[in-house]
């Protein structure tokens, strides 16, 4: 992930999401092994973009903020 450098507001969510990821996918439980945890990174991506709610979205996920969005995996 790239931000702007000299961009505060930018770099902060980027930050976020990185905190999110690693509560909510790396360590919210014990993996076998390290391939386990990355093959379940798609996964946990496609969730917090389609499925997770969001408060500052209102409680909806991220994906309901763009337009014309085609997608198979809902």
């Amino acid at each position: 992930m790239y931000t702007r450098p000299h961009r505060p507001r930018t770099n902060g969510k980027a930050e976020r999401f990185m905190q999110i990821l690693q509560r909510e996918w790396a360590y919210a439980f014990p993996f076998a092994s390290s391939a386990d945890r990355t093959a379940l990174l798609p996964r946990s991506i496609h969730f917090y973009n389609h499925h997770r709610a969001h408060a500052s979205l209102g409680g909806k996920p991220p994906i309901s903020r763009l337009n014309n969005v085609v997608s198979n995996n809902s």
